[in-house]
Order: structure tokens, then sequence, then C-alpha cells
């Protein structure tokens, strides 16, 4: 029998079973399952196993996060199941059956964007770091920069730029690569189609703008004239060309007999691509990404920036979970190329660190919860970092409440630094690190709109807490706010009430006079000095457990509350004495249930405290609970509440 054989049986049992499962595969973190029916998975009981770390919905695929041991969960879960994995890219092409054909589409940019994803990055901390060596002068270099002042830093800056321009000028040859490679046909001919759009020979995309008409070279065919205008940092002609070449290629496949198909495939595929890329979709594709810099960088710059922040701010979180993000990065970087700057991406890295901030809350509220904070706390240090969906699947959208909360710090930030015209020259590198993409000037603002994004998120979330707002996942609200998409991540959260267990004096459970109860080792609670020999049951649910002695009661409530009910304290050395008990294992209880009798008198003479305390073992469950009464209480009186998952 396997590490995971146990709980592996018990997932494919709350998954539906075998046949339920149309594909399923694993990445470094998680089993990612194409399920026929989502509704059959039993995402609560999934919830409570040991090595299931939190679960979510995306790109059509039931994920559930199991950790750095998944392969080996992963391979116990095949032996228990009989279903053979798949590898991950046929588990997203079964996952397709799940998907509206908005869906897929977004999905197919989210794919080729991926892979250039590493890039990216590394593209934007290197335009970062030459943002700090060229652009920034320092009052102790006597207002001059790094560059100015130390040839061994302008060498490494001239030096970086080789890796710079690499990324981002030529960034069409990995978008016409990413393309082919999804498509399944052909690499290095979308690598060659790259390579066509921004060769030497070409003019420079950048250098149209400043050369007149009559100056730009062109391929003179005679009877026609092809302007050889390059599309460095071009991301829709390069997108457009490359689906082009995808396309071609998988027809001649079709039509053209095997035996030549290696030489005539490529070579019609290639020729006819590259004619249109710079006759037809190249100059289509400029104009359409010129139009949207334009309208964006317009948005922007009128009297109405205030409000495309706010609302680009507050809504770049859910866009993330539908993965229309990706789309948003298509703008971005047409952006730079046609304005040499972006406005979005400073309200990205904001979004990032908002969505950490609310985790950091929750973090707060919940410590000592050692199960969640194995996800919470590498969910905030990622979303500080720039990756925001460990935090918002794992944590925010699970609570909601703190969801919310990271929209509105992120849209209040976004508002701000919109309003001071913040920029950002490259993109890539989100959350704290950011703030070395942005452009000379906005540094300051910027650093003001992170510690917005910080300190409202964080406070937020502790007042909808607090207040109970938001808490529960109305189906209405949520589909208004997060895509359908998400709804995978909804709960449904359940209120349990809580029942004074005897006469007597309640008490905060950190008041009783032992450790295990006092610093919530076992769970929350609360305590009652009874008057009476009466117990009653704390809640309405089914006796799991009674304990040998007597004198503890094992309750679980029909929301799945553990409810530990233990009279006296010490008490296991009575043998059961000084105890009466009135049920059974498996008896319907409620708070009208006499559960047991205590004598109070015999356990007072034994030197035993007296305390009736009530714990829910299970707080994994319960993202909020209520119980801060104090005083007088008679038995069956309302003493607090819980949310339950």
């Amino acid at each position: 029998m396997g590490k995971y054989s146990k709980e592996a049986e018990q997932l494919l049992n709350y998954v539906g079973g075998s046949e339920n499962i149309a594909a399923v595969s694993h990445c470094a973190t998680r089993m990612r399952f194409v399920l026929n029916d989502e509704s059959l998975a039993n995402k609560e009981e999934i919830e409570k196993l040991d090595s299931v770390k939190g679960m979510f919905t995306n790109a059509g695929q039931f994920q559930v996060i199991i950790g750095n041991d998944v392969a080996t969960f992963f391979n116990d879960f095949s032996t228990v199941s009989g279903v053979s994995g798949v590898s991950k890219e046929a588990g997203k092409k079964a996952a397709k059956q799940n998907l509206s054909v908005i869906q897929r589409i977004v999905t197919v940019l989210a794919e080729i964007f991926a892979p250039l994803i590493p890039a990216i990055i590394v593209g934007g901390l290197i335009l970062g770091f030459r943002n700090v060596l060229e652009g920034v002068p320092f009052g102790f270099l006597d207002g001059k920069t790094i560059v100015e002042v130390s040839q061994f830093w302008k060498g490494t800056n001239d030096f970086l730029w080789l890796i710079g321009e690499a990324i981002f000028h030529f960034l069409p040859v990995g978008i016409t690569w990413s393309i082919a490679k999804r498509m399944g046909t052909t690499q290095i001919l979308g690598i060659v189609l790259g390579i066509t759009l921004v060769s030497p020979q070409l003019l420079n995309a950048y250098s149209v703008a400043g050369t007149a008409a009559t100056d730009i070279p062109v391929w003179d065919f005679g009877f026609a004239q092809v302007q050889m205008i390059g599309y460095q940092a071009q991301v829709i002609p390069a997108i457009l060309a490359g689906f082009l070449l995808a396309y071609l290629e998988l027809f001649f496949r079709k039509i053209i007999p095997q035996a030549v198909s290696m030489i005539f495939v490529p070579f019609f595929s290639l020729i006819i691509t590259v004619i249109a890329a710079h006759v037809i979709l190249g100059p289509i594709g400029w104009t359409i990404g010129s139009a949207i810099s334009h309208v964006v960088s317009t948005a922007i710059e009128s009297n109405f920036a205030w409000l495309a922040g706010l609302v680009y701010g507050t809504f770049y979180a859910p866009l993330v979970i539908t993965g229309l993000h990706h789309l948003m990065l298509t703008i971005d970087l047409q952006m730079i190329g046609d304005l040499g700057y972006t406005t979005l991406w400073p309200m990205v890295a904001l979004s990032n660190i908002a969505q950490g901030s609310a985790v950091l809350a929750i973090i707060y509220l919940h410590k000592g919860n050692k199960k969640e904070e194995q996800v919470s706390i590498p969910s905030t240090i990622s979303a500080y970092l720039g990756v925001t969906e460990p935090a918002m699947f794992g944590i925010n959208l699970k609570y909601f409440y703190p969801f919310v909360a990271g929209m509105i710090g992120s849209g209040i930030a976004g508002c701000f630094i919109t309003v001071m015209k913040v920029k950002a020259k490259a993109v890539g590198i989100g959350g704290l690190p950011g703030i070395i993409s942005m452009k000379p000037g906005s540094y300051g603002s910027f650093a003001i709109g992170m510690v917005i994004a910080i300190v409202i998120p964080f406070v937020l979330t502790l007042v909808f807490r607090k207040s109970k707002k938001l808490n529960k996942l109305d189906s209405v609200e949520l589909e208004k706010i997060v895509p359908k998409q998400a709804n995978a991540e909804r709960s449904a959260i359940q209120t349990e009430t809580f029942y004074a267990p005897a006469d007597g004096e309640l008490i905060p459970i950190s008041k009783v006079n032992d450790q295990v109860f006092s610093e919530k080792m076992m769970g929350d609670g609360y305590a009652v000095l009874p008057e009476k020999n009466d117990i009653h049951s704390p809640v309405a649910g089914h006796v799991t457990n009674i304990f040998p002695t007597q004198h503890a009661i094992g309750i679980t409530t029909d929301s799945g509350i553990e409810v530990l009910l233990h009279m006296g304290l010490d008490t296991v050395d009575l043998n059961g004495e000084p105890f009466k008990l009135f049920i059974e294992e498996g008896q319907k209880v409620t708070q009208e249930t006499r559960v047991a009798e205590m004598d109070l008198k015999a356990i007072k003479e034994k030197g035993k405290g007296i305390d009736v305390v009530v714990v829910l073992t299970n707080m994994d469950k319960v993202p909020k609970i209520d119980l801060t009464k104090t005083g007088k209480v008679t038995a069956e009186a309302v003493i607090g509440s819980a949310d339950v998952l």
C-alpha cells in the first residue's frame, strides 16, 4: 500500500468515482481533474483531507492542491483508481469540453503567453534595473545618475540592453514560436516568421514615426511596392501572422501528398504568410494595436482618469480568475511598443499587493490554524512578489470578504496612481518589486500607492469579518463580480448557533485554568462555571463519541462542526464517578437535550475545576466566529454563532 493510498481512495470517491473522471494529470503542486460532472465533486469532504491544501477550478480543470509531494500522491491515486494519467497538455485539451467559446479564446491566449512569462519577467527586472542606473539622479552623486559617474555601471547598463532588447524588441519571435508550439505545427517555421517581422533589413518600428514617407525603404516589384517596416515589440501583428502560418501549415498537410510534404508544406506556408504579414496583417495589426493604445492612454489622460484607474484597479483581480489578464498583458506590451510606457501595469502590481495584504489579514485572524497556514503564508509571499492565483483561489475566494477587500484597496490605489500619472517602462515584475519598473518620476507616487494597497485591504478584511459583511457567498452577487468559471470556488457557508450548556457564569475560553484550552491548542470555544448539576448539549447535532470516563462528549453538528463538550478540569482522573450520562453514541441532540448530570460538590471535593468547556476542534471549517458574550446565562441560552464552510 502506498503512502497516500487511503487518502487517494477517499479523493477518488469524493470526485465522483472513476466514471466521473474524463482526464487527470498533475503539475508541480496540483492534481488536475477534468470531470464529466463537476457538481458530483464533494468539495467539503475533499477540503477535510489532510493532504489537500485547497482547490479551485480554472480553464475547465478541477484542481486540487497537494503540495510538493503531488507526484507520489498522483501515483497512489492512479493505482487505486485504475485511471491512467495524461500529459498536462492532454488534460488541457480534454478540459475544453467544459469551456465556452469565449473561455476557449482566452485559454488560447493564456497558453500563448504562458511560455513567454519567464522571459518577460527577466526583461522587466533588467529594464527596471537599467531604470535605476540611467534614469534616477541621486543627491549623494550631486544630482547625477549612476551611469554618469561610473564607467563600470555604464558598461553594465549597456550590456544589459543586449538582453532587454532581445526580449522586448524581438518579442514577435517568441509569440510566433509559441503559437506554432501551441498549434502543434513546425516550431522553427514560427521562429523564422518572427525573425522576418524584426529583421535588421527592415526600418525599425521605433523609427517609423520620425521617418518621412518618401524615406521609408520599399520592396519594389514593378507593379507594386511594399514598405519595409519592422514590427519590433508589436504584439497583435505577430499574433495574426502566427495563427495564419499555423492554419496554412495544417491546411497544406491535408492536401499535399506525404511523399513531398516536407518540401512543399513549409515552403507554401511560410512564403504566403510572410507576404500576407507585410502586405495585410502587419498594417492591420499595427492599426488595431495603435488604436487600443490610443484609447487606453486617452482614458488615462482624460478628466475621468480617476474613474479609469478605480475601475481597472478594482476589477483586475476578477480578470485573473477568468484568464483575461493575459489579454491585458497583450495591451501592456502593445502600449510599451507604441508609447514607450504603460499605465496599466502599475495597477496590476498594486492589485497583486492588495490581494496579498488581504491574505495577511486572514493569517492574523486565523493564527494557529496550521493547515491553512500551509497555504496562506506562501500565498501572501507569492502575491507580494507578483503571483496572486494561490492567494485568490486558495484563501480569498474561499472566504470571499478578503477578496472584495483586496479589490477595494486595489481600486483606491489604482485611482490614486492614475491621477498622479504613474507610468511603467516595463512589465513582468509585479507586487512589491514592481516599483523598479516605474519610470523615473513615478517612484514616489507608486510607493504611496503601495502603502494604500497594503493598509486598506488589511483593515477592510478585519472590518468585514467583525461586521459580518460579505461573509456568505451570495450566488447573485458573486455572478456579478466573479465570472462563471470561478463558481467552483464557492462554498455554501452555513451559520451554526451555540448555546449555554448550563446555568452559570459564561467566561471566555482564554480564562479557563487549563493551558490546553486557554491557549486554544484544540480550537476556539467558550466555557461556563455551572451553578447546577444539569448539563445540556451546546449545539444541535448527533453524538459521535463518548469518552469511557464520561467526562467528555463529542458532538458533530449538521453543518460539520466537531464540538467537544468537556465537563470539569482534570476530571479524567475521576473515572466517571461524578458523571451520569443520558445519551448514547449516534443519538440526535439539540440545545434542549439534557446530556449529563455532573456532581459539582463531588468534583470540588476532589480538588478539580468545575468548568464546562465547549471547544470547536475543526476550526479550518470556521472562517468567522462570534463567541464574545460573557456574564450570567441560563442553559439553552444563545451565546454566539459561527460561519461554517
